[in-house]
């Protein structure tokens, strides 16, 4: 079935501001160096407004993945929430500009677009200060139904599974792409997503998911095990297709039938581990989509995330289908 879109992403808009900062301005605003917390809008405009000159672009887990996919060639589209504001408008213009898709309507009130401060000291360690914003306040009215439909595959992240009316939209696009004879996939995201809403992940894997990716700590949480081999025995008899990130070892791939088991590539750097999940199911879904056994697809995954983790940030630092033709 030929499809307009490759792959449709629904995640949390996320501006990226990416600021170098000196390690007193963490000291001055008590921020604990190193650290990831969520902050209410007041301390993320406080923090923002004493920023100096920063790189901002769009973010967030899916997004990243749209990004990676872009990059590598795929026909890509992406659905989330911002408000009209300078960061909305920051958002849309790059997302846009990588070719991907993009027509979420922008909120008009409430609260600010979501973003991430992302503040490296000289020594390169990265301290993040996210504010989720409008980024949750995605509803079922923001899935288009066409654009669902045009989409071989529909990827969503975990990480919006917390908001009600986000559960709606997502269960209205898993509703809408299985209607179309379309596929769909969900990213677990992290183990804390996994310990919140266990039993709807459970269901989701069995009942509504084609595609589900995980690292190897969400997939035993998720099946209540700590032996690998149970945890894979139980994700066969649920979903089509389960890939499963393993860090340096590299991915599992299980599908009903089989088992694969992938090397990963070894790096001779490694910088920034942020967005190795991302880009991992860019690579794995681009294989997918264009008909590569699942040995491919998992090695497709493993090479573009472990471009990705060469360097600062959650996006390539290179033409990822320049650098699959020369690499894979």
């Amino acid at each position: 079935m030929t499809s307009k879109f490759d792959v449709l992403g629904i995640g949390n808009a996320i501006v990226d501001v990416l600021v170098h900062i000196e390690d007193s301005f963490l000291a001055e605003h008590d921020i604990p160096r190193g650290s990831m917390q969520l902050v209410d809008e007041a301390t993320s405009e406080r923090l923002y407004g004493q920023l100096g000159q920063a790189i901002e672009c769009s973010g967030g887990s899916a997004a990243n993945t749209i990004a990676g996919l872009a990059s590598l060639g795929s026909k890509s589209a992406y659905i989330g929430k911002t408000k009209d504001d300078q960061l909305g408008h920051v958002f849309d213009h790059d997302i846009k500009s990588l070719g991907i898709e993009f027509s979420t309507t922008k909120d008009t009130s409430g609260v600010s677009t979501a973003r991430c401060l992302v503040m490296v000291s000289p020594d390169a360690e990265r301290t993040m200060c996210t504010y989720l914003g409008a980024c949750v306040n995605l509803t079922e009215d923001d899935i288009d139904p066409d654009l669902v439909a045009a989409s071989s595959v529909t990827y969503m992240e975990g990480y919006l599974w917390d908001p009600e009316q986000a559960k709606a939209a997502f269960r209205k696009a898993m509703t809408l792409s299985h209607a179309a004879g379309r596929k769909t996939s969900l990213s677990l995201s992290d183990s804390f997503c996994v310990g919140r809403h266990k039993a709807e992940f459970l269901q989701l894997a069995e009942h509504e998911i084609d595609i589900l990716f995980a690292n190897e700590d969400e997939l035993l949480m998720l099946y209540d095990t700590q032996d690998i081999s149970v945890a894979l025995a139980a994700v066969q008899q649920h979903c089509d297709i389960a890939a499963i990130t393993r860090s340096a070892k590299g991915c599992v791939i299980a599908s009903p039938t089989e088992i694969i088991e992938v090397p990963g590539r070894s790096v001779d750097r490694l910088v920034d581990t942020t967005g190795a999940g991302d880009l991992f199911a860019a690579g794995f879904l681009h294989g997918y989509t264009r008909g590569e056994d699942l040995a491919t697809c998992g090695n497709m995954g493993n090479l573009t995330a472990s471009e990705v983790i060469t360097h600062m940030g959650a996006r390539p630092d290179v033409v990822l289908k320049d650098y699959m033709r020369d690499h894979l």
